[in-house]
This record gives structure tokens, sequence and C-alpha cells, in this order.
């Protein structure tokens, strides 16, 4: 392993306390102490001095907010396409899209839906991109009524999160 001298192991242990992750640890050690680690090397060296490298936060996601129901128009108003009442199709489509915090096993990114018949589904989305739903039962089949909104609502949630 790599013999360092106590200013070395201080400089190495500073590095650290200052944010540096293990990559510029190396990078620093060769330009400022002319040392040559490898990166498994520089990983061992962190280990054997006991120094934690701080992990960096991770990006939380936006909190999805559901917009509060339209108010009932006057009967002297009417809807212009575009105003929220005019985009809910007839019926007034009740529909609730969750997200997970820590998608499944094989999944990016998933969630549940309950549609306006009141049966919840789990939806989800693997490494390739690929859609997909597990329902109630094997044989659910959402109310017709309620795909487009949903579709149009998993696609703004999906924009949302960079997908």
């Amino acid at each position: 392993m790599a013999n360092l001298s106590p200013q070395q192991r201080q400089l190495v242990e500073q590095w650290a306390a200052e944010g540096a992750n293990l990559n510029q640890i190396q990078d620093r050690l060769r330009a400022e102490c002319a040392m040559t680690l490898t990166y498994m090397e520089t990983r061992l060296l962190i280990l054997e001095l006991g120094v934690k490298i701080q992990d960096k936060p991770r990006e939380v996601p936006p909190v999805e907010k559901t917009a509060p129901p339209p108010e009932p128009a006057a009967e002297n108003e009417t809807a212009l396409p575009g105003d929220a009442a005019a985009d809910v199709p007839a019926g007034g489509v009740d529909l609730k899209i969750t997200v997970d915090e820590v998608p499944p096993a094989g999944a990016i990114i998933s969630g549940k839906a309950t549609f306006s018949d009141g049966n919840t589904v789990m939806w989800f989305m693997d490494q390739m991109g690929r859609f997909g739903m597990r329902g109630p039962t094997a044989d659910y089949k959402p109310p017709a009524a309620d795909i487009p909104v949903f579709q149009r609502e998993l696609d703004t949630i999906l924009q949302l999160r960079g997908f």
C-alpha cells in the first residue's frame, strides 16, 4: 500500500472533509504529492485511513401537486378551450395517480393509479422504457373514458421527473 507521511494523511483527510470524491482525491494525490495510485488503491487507502467520503445529497424530484377542482361555471358562463373545465371529459373522470418513493426491482419508476370505477392498479416503467400495469385481477380493464386522462397525467409526471 502507499506510504503516506503524516502531512499527506492530513491532506487526504482535509480533502475528504471538504467534499472531494475518490476521483478528486486520486487526482490531487498525483498533482500535489507526486503519488500515482489506481482508483482501487485510492479506495483502499481511504478505507485504511478511516476517512469518510461525504455523500452528495440526492436530488429529490418535485412532489406532484394536484390542482384544486375547477369551480362550477355560472349558468351564463361558457367554458373556453383550454379551460380546466373544458379539458375534463364528460362525466368528470375521477383519477388519482401516485409515484412510489422506491420502485420495485426491475422498474425505474412506478406508482399507483385509482380509476373512476374505484379500482387501483400498479403501473411501472422498466429499464428498457416499457410500460406495464398490474390490475386487481388479471382481466381488469380501466374505464375507456379514464385512459386518455391517465395517459396525459402520466406523461406529465414522467416529463417532470426527467423520463
